[in-house]
């Protein structure tokens, strides 16, 4: 056999062994773009563990969603027969024109828009609809538990921890400053609890951790030791929550 009929046929041998050690495209892709495989993820292995998951936040500057006795204003510009001004009823609905009721509870004005777009779209072509808030659920707080006016007060600007208790009467003689509870409801199933010293903070004359109010959080001031403050726990069961103190 010739010397270049040698090289031949160890040519394609080694072409051969090449392609065969060589990953399909698609895995060529995959180490291209440091891709991991879906099975390797923390999704993976938080399912393998038997972890519960965390609840999920509410993302930033979330819009403001519709309640209850809202009163909305619809302008319908090129059907000006069909404006009117619904309040929302207790059951959630609005009794609409022409279209019957709409449960809009729970939606952001953008939804509410479209939802509506669907509604007329049935008996008008191409509805141009716009709302307007007429009255709405104002921002407030509330504070319970061991100080001096208990109750549901409107938030007012940028209100702390310190100034909302100072405006419901300040601590009365049964409460423990040192663990004041601030309840903030953080998605629609779940509620972020902090334990507060505020007697600490007072002291320290430090108020680095007095922490600024949002709209319907809770401040609870307990009038014995608690012993242990769970971090999240399921808006239902907040009632139960604060029997314990």
């Amino acid at each position: 056999m010739s010397n270049k009929a040698i090289f031949l046929i160890l040519s394609v041998a080694l072409w051969s062994a090449v392609g065969r050690a060589s990953p399909p495209p698609e895995d060529q892709k995959a180490i291209a773009s440091n891709e991991v495989p879906a099975s390797t993820g923390d999704s993976a292995q938080a399912s393998s563990s038997g972890e519960a998951p965390k609840p999920a936040l509410q993302r930033r500057n979330p819009r403001y969603q519709l309640c209850r006795g809202d009163i909305l204003e619809l302008d319908f510009p090129f059907t000006p027969e069909f404006n009117q001004t619904p309040t929302i009823q207790p059951d959630g609905y609005i009794t609409l024109h022409g279209v019957g009721d709409l449960h809009v509870e729970g939606l952001t004005v953008p939804e509410l828009t479209q939802a509506l777009r669907t509604a007329y779209g049935k008996i008008l072509r191409d509805p141009v609809i716009t709302i307007a808030l007429k009255d709405f659920d104002k921002p407030y707080f509330t504070v319970s538990g061991q100080v001096g006016k208990p109750g549901k007060y409107d938030l007012r600007g940028d209100t702390t921890v310190t100034e909302a208790l100072a405006i419901a009467g300040g601590f009365n003689d049964n409460a423990k400053h040192s663990q004041v509870l601030l309840f903030r409801q953080v998605s629609n199933d779940w509620v972020e609890v902090k334990k507060l010293n505020i007697k600490q903070m007072l002291q320290a004359q430090n108020l680095s951790e007095d922490l600024h109010l949002r709209p319907r959080d809770m401040l609870f001031v307990p009038k014995s030791f608690v012993s242990k403050v769970k971090p999240w726990i399921p808006f239902p069961s907040l009632g139960m929550y604060l029997n314990q103190f």
